[in-house]
């Protein structure tokens, strides 16, 4: 007996250790190999070195004067160096030096890389995996895509191969090569965390974040995925300290392909343009809206004689669909609009006093200047007069001439916040020096019309409320107090 059971531990030992193998050996199996990737596109990274004339301060323009000493003073030739000669005008000018990296597209020399990398840069030097250097001519850059591209005198270069980003998915496998910190060829890989990103400084750009190690010296390189395919541009990092925590960016390759198309077909990039101002839908909003769940574009102003306009959106309107493709958030559609050809035409659904409707819309150019202004029209007729809002807790005044100049307001009515209590109105957001021009969706005509408006509002529900300020126009949404 004894014998049997020791057999049988035996047994069950062997089989359990068998088991464990073969998990170790399945794990194994399934953890990427980034060798043979490497090797194949390694040559077709490019390390990129810029040179840009730096005019250094005249003395004591910087608030840093020359000390008054006599010469000849043992520190006479350390303030010299410092400062600068005082007969010659101060310190020379000199070079400052940056470094990024780039990958070649086409044999012939085409390469691409970050716009910023090579922005105001007097020289710019590409030297190639085998360590040949050469200096490369811009053929063409779109800051707002973050794309440059670039031509060396050159033939008979690698290439890497370009896929397709639309493809990708969260939780993939993507690798970067790069120069980090001027360190050639550096390979870090990681997942895909996220698509379709929308940066502050970039509306046009669904960038790709991922948790690849990206550092200074890695913008412009590849990101490839698992086939050996660049999928991305790296870009941009989220950092507090410089270096990488976590959180990097890379521009989708269709998006930069578009740009390098339209930079070689007519030497610059066109984007479509609608000529409105949006933001997200929250919750309460959309309560205030009568709808099931937030989601869409909210149109907080439409730009005179934009497409937009012409189409006949309004201010108010809740864009849910572009060209058949859902707007989950505001982010989702400068991306969607700006990769629109110019002159055509596209159907947008958008929620109206709760009734869904499409509109056609005929694309215009993106104008060359983001910050289009509106013209300032409309006279307050109104004597001077104030009024305290019990049920808000809020002072409003009528708008002067002034103010709608000084605010770019080119729409009749509205009143101006005068002063906010403790109170719904407060904890909605609303400020003093905001202008109201919306409640619960009906344009405020004066005074008068807005304590009208607000004896009305519901208790029950949330209303939106349209306020602009400096910055531009922006939705709010506001609840009466329980008690009113």
């Amino acid at each position: 007996m004894r014998l049997l059971g020791f057999s049988l531990m035996r047994a069950w030992y062997t089989v359990v250790f068998l088991c464990l193998a073969s998990a170790a050996s399945a794990q194994t199996r399934t953890l990427p190999d980034f060798t043979g990737l490497v090797e194949q596109n390694s040559p077709a990274v490019v390390n990129i070195s810029t040179t840009q004339k730096v005019k250094a301060p005249h003395p004591g323009s910087s608030g840093q004067d020359r000390p008054d000493l006599p010469q000849g003073t043992p520190f006479d030739d350390f303030f010299r160096r410092f400062f600068g000669d005082p007969d010659e005008g101060g310190a020379p000018d000199f070079d400052a030096k940056s470094l990024g990296s780039g990958f070649i597209i086409s044999p012939d020399g085409y390469i691409l890389t970050n716009s910023h990398v090579i922005d105001d840069a007097d020289k710019i030097v590409v030297r190639l995996s085998d360590r040949r250097e050469f200096e490369a001519k811009v053929i063409g850059s779109d800051k707002r895509s973050d794309v440059a591209l670039l031509k060396i005198d050159a033939n008979n270069l690698p290439v890497v191969k370009i896929g397709d980003s639309d493809k990708l998915k969260a939780g993939e496998w993507v690798l970067a090569i790069g120069s980090p910190f001027g360190f050639d060829h550096s390979v870090t890989a990681g997942i895909v965390s996220a698509k379709g990103r929308n940066l502050p400084s970039e509306n046009y750009v669904p960038f790709i974040q991922t948790d690849v190690a990206i550092n200074p010296g890695n913008s412009g390189g590849p990101l490839f995925n698992m086939d050996g395919e660049v999928v991305g541009i790296n870009s941009q990092i989220y950092s507090r300290t410089g270096g990488f925590m976590g959180l990097s960016f890379a521009i989708p390759i269709n998006t930069t392909m578009n740009v390098v198309e339209q930079i070689k077909s007519k030497g610059y990039v066109s984007r479509g343009w609608l000529g409105i101002l949006i933001q997200d839908v929250t919750q309460e909003l959309a309560e205030s809206f009568n709808m099931k769940k937030p989601a869409g574009a909210l149109v907080a102003r439409v730009l005179p004689d934009s497409p937009a306009q012409k189409a006949g959106i309004k201010v108010g309107d809740i864009i849910t669909e572009y060209k058949g493709h859902e707007v989950v958030s505001s982010s989702n559609l400068p991306p969607m609009v700006g990769n629109t050809a110019v002159g055509s035409t596209a159907d947008v659904k958008v929620i109206r006093d709760g009734k869904e409707m499409t509109l056609h819309i005929r694309i215009a150019e993106l104008p060359k200047e983001e910050d289009i202004k509106l013209s300032s029209k409309g006279k307050s007729d109104e004597k001077s007069q104030s009024v305290s809002e019990q049920r808000l807790a809020v002072t409003v005044s009528p708008l002067t001439d002034a103010q709608r100049k000084q605010l770019d307001i080119k729409e009749e009515g509205g009143v101006i916040v005068t002063a906010v209590d403790d109170g719904p109105a407060s904890r909605a957001g609303i400020r003093r020096g905001d202008i109201i021009l919306k409640l619960n969706n009906l344009d405020v005509k004066d005074v008068k019309h807005f304590n009208k408006l607000v004896a009305d509002l519901p208790q029950d529900r949330s209303v939106a409320v349209l306020v602009q300020r400096r910055d531009g126009p922006l939705f709010l949404a506001l609840k009466l107090d329980d008690a009113e």
